[in-house]
């Protein structure tokens, strides 16, 4: 779809909604023979819009499922793709109706129930997540929904590129979501010691016993309900082939910030349905695949130039998501972890506070649209607050980073970029007997970051610190 722009060249982000609105109201009526009544630009990390149409005398919701900005140029697809194999093999998904140009997106029905939190976490930290004992029940039946959908022949999906080529060993199996993610953030940049580390600790503890492929989520524990029942699972643009595992280290990843309540017994649930019991320490093993992914892809959320997206999730994410990966490693390995750290007062940086807190003012001035949600203002406004306490607490965060490294290297540095270098060489030794001391630092390193984030101390009630659940006895 071709971008608009205003006189000055510059992207028009009205004209491009506009656009967006009159092609969603000409598919509907060209393709169900509907008139749109409502169309709703949805708070997600992608354009999502829900539109209610009126045909044959009823009215229908339909989620009209964009593109993130920061996406692959066949990502879209390839979940519209995945998503009609489910279906086609008796998956409780969304039906889909097909692919749209104006905007690029793919139709499918709205499930028509209480919309479910976003999982973000900038909204968890206003809006804790919270789970009925009706929500509870659904989850417990959604672990028979995830055990089917792991039943599904990987065959199923040999026609979708991705997908075609299914890893076959042990190694393949574990790694094969982890590298992919590892490279893109090579190749984008965005690779730091805390990442490094992970990578290394993945490669070095594959779970060689584990070598089954199967159909996976890939983003698990997702789904609509209504009371007690599953209407639909959601959300596979990580689908992939890989251990079953995988997915059940998910709803660790995704808790507390959405709300899933007994973990332990809902893997038991799951090995009531496949009847096997689970392992838990290779999900405890995957915990850390899928939080570094993760955490890498929230790294991507910062592109400065990517339209839209959501800045402030990826640094409060990559904070809080990495954190909490080392914790899982921490739980594996038996490692004690420091939580009680302080924020030193704050220095204040004359120019950053005087310039950020304008910046602030003047952003919760600005109108708001259907081009420029409220909930968009309020992202854009919490970048400068992050910015300010970064300000205050940079000089803070480099000096005790930088005493760290050199417990670690035996030197002294005098910045941040040489202190890493040094660190990555010892990462890249893979000495597992250095395992704990490098987990301790780095673990302490990600803390602080969410400490700056967020201004204070850890504190529990934030989500921000909530640290993973522990699974093993």
């Amino acid at each position: 779809m071709e971008k608009r722009a205003d006189s000055d060249g510059e992207f028009d982000q009205q004209a491009f909604e506009t656009e967006c609105r009159a092609g969603i109201a000409d598919w509907v009526a060209q393709n169900l023979g509907g008139e749109v009544r409502e169309i709703t630009r949805l708070e997600r990390w992608r354009p999502q819009w829900k539109v209610t149409y009126a045909a044959d005398g009823a009215t229908r919701s339909l989620l009209f499922r964009g593109d993130r900005p920061i996406a692959g140029k066949h990502d879209l697809r390839f979940e519209m793709d995945v998503m009609q194999v489910l279906e086609k093999n008796g998956i409780k998904v969304p039906h889909i109706y097909g692919w749209v140009s104006t905007p690029k997106a793919f139709v499918m029905d709205r499930v028509e129930t209480e919309d479910r939190a976003p999982g973000m976490l900038h909204t968890a930290i206003e809006n804790p997540s919270t789970l009925s004992d009706e929500r509870w029940q659904a989850m417990l039946h959604y672990m028979d929904h995830l055990a089917k959908l792991h039943e599904v022949p990987v065959s199923e999906f040999a026609h979708i590129q991705r997908l075609s080529k299914p890893p076959r060993t042990a190694r393949e199996i574990a790694l094969h979501a982890p590298e992919r993610m590892y490279r893109i953030g090579e190749m984008m940049g965005q690779i730091d010691p805390t990442f490094e580390f992970l990578q290394g600790w993945l490669r070095r503890n594959v779970p060689e016993h584990r070598t089954k492929a199967s159909f996976i989520a890939g983003d698990a524990g997702q789904f609509m309900s209504a009371g007690t029942e599953v209407l639909a699972l959601l959300d596979f643009e990580i689908a992939n082939i890989g251990d079953t595992h995988w997915d059940l280290a998910c709803f660790r990843g995704r808790h507390p910030y959405e709300n899933m309540g007994d973990i332990p017994a809902l893997y038991r649930r799951y090995g009531e349905a496949t009847g096997t019991e689970v392992d838990l320490r290779v999900v405890g093993y995957h915990t850390v695949g899928f939080l570094q992914l993760s955490a890498i892809a929230a790294k991507f959320f910062m592109d400065p130039n990517a339209r839209g997206g959501n800045w402030i999730e990826g640094v409060l994410e990559y904070g809080s998501i990495t954190r909490r990966a080392y914790e899982a490693v921490a739980e594996l390995q038996d490692v004690t972890l420091d939580d009680d750290l302080q924020l030193p007062e704050p220095t204040a940086q004359a120019w950053e506070d005087s310039g950020l807190r304008k910046l602030m003012v003047d952003i919760q001035r600005l109108p708001t649209s259907s081009a420029f949600e409220p909930w968009e203002r309020e992202l854009l406004h919490s970048i400068p607050s992050f910015l300010l306490n970064h300000a205050r607490y940079r000089d803070w965060f480099e000096r005790e980073t930088l005493a760290d490294v050199r417990t670690v290297t035996g030197r002294s540095f005098d910045d941040l970029r040489s202190a890493d270098a040094a660190l990555s060489d010892v990462i890249a030794q893979g000495d597992p007997d250095r395992d704990e001391e490098l987990v301790r630092i780095l673990h302490a390193r990600t803390l602080r970051f969410s400490m700056i984030a967020a201004g204070t101390a850890p504190n529990d009630e934030n989500p921000l610190f909530h640290r993973l659940d522990p699974i093993l006895g």
